[in-house]
């Protein structure tokens, strides 16, 4: 197994497969997940040629369950550390949810050559938490009673918040126990501690000025049944702030998109990465 030790200590876990001198595609996983979030999106891509990486973040997954650094600005920090470390130029980085604000961030503030393209699935950015300014965001109560359910109803809370995210409590829908056990279990492998205070991360930090600072082509995918990042406030909102983004929006697709409809998101990933800009 591959791990980064970043310079407080902390051991970042990575899983890297593919031709070292393909172009490299970057996968950033959502709270309270790890890489393994991307597996179907690994297998897809290293089969067509790319080179592929997944990090567990700091607190998640085989990474170290740290009580430091679980902020946005150090998940980033490990990021820049990581691809440094891998040298990593002209890559893809992709994220989903949480993952797609330290894209935003990361790709914003990217060195010369780092970043070819940028992908923002079922993203947080711009900012969530509602307030004066961001009055149509989502109310603090809420945000607070993951932080409590987290604290002390963890892995009951975790099985549960599976069918909203994967849209298993709308009628009619296939519910796939498989799917449900695997959150759960990527979940239940990070530390409680640095899950609640990640809250903050992805629901206080504001990406508004990331996203007007990115100038490499940028792909915004979001489900129009997003229940756990509303795409009023997510994807609508970014789409405009990012120049020249393409915004694609999916009926009835879920938060948990890149799983339930794989073969979709795959396609036009695929689509625009092969695209020439």
């Amino acid at each position: 197994m591959s791990y980064l030790t970043t310079p407080d200590g902390t051991q970042i876990f990575y899983k890297d497969w593919g031709p070292k001198d393909a172009q490299p595609i970057m996968f950033h996983h959502g709270w309270p997940l790890s890489g393994d979030d991307w597996d179907g999106q690994m297998l897809f891509f290293v089969q067509r040629g790319y080179r592929v990486i997944a990090h567990d973040r700091r607190g998640h997954g085989r990474s170290t369950q740290t009580a430091i650094g679980n902020d946005m600005d150090t998940y980033v920090a490990d990021v820049v550390a990581l691809t440094d470390a891998l040298d990593l130029k002209k890559a893809i980085h992709i994220g989903h949810s949480t993952g797609g604000g330290e894209v935003a961030r990361y790709v914003a503030h990217a060195k010369p050559g780092r970043v070819a393209k940028a992908v923002l699935i079922s993203a947080v950015p711009p900012i969530m938490v509602q307030s004066i300014s961001n009055p149509n965001g989502v109310p603090m109560t809420v945000f607070d009673e993951i932080r409590a359910q987290t604290s002390s109803n963890r892995a009951q809370y975790y099985y549960d918040f599976t069918l909203p995210f994967y849209g298993y409590n709308r009628d009619g829908i296939d519910v796939k126990e498989g799917v449900r056990r695997n959150w759960w279990r990527q979940g239940m492998m990070g530390s409680a501690l640095a899950h609640v205070l990640g809250v903050a991360a992805f629901s206080e930090t504001d990406f508004t000025e990331d996203l007007k600072a990115i100038t490499v082509p940028t792909l915004i995918l979001h489900g129009e049944d997003d229940q756990i990042v509303p795409i009023a406030i997510s994807g609508d909102l970014s789409a405009k702030l990012v120049s020249g983004a393409e915004y694609k929006t999916y009926p009835k697709f879920p938060h948990g998109m890149p799983t339930t409809h794989g073969e979709q998101i795959n396609a036009d990933i695929l689509t625009f990465i092969e695209k020439s800009n």
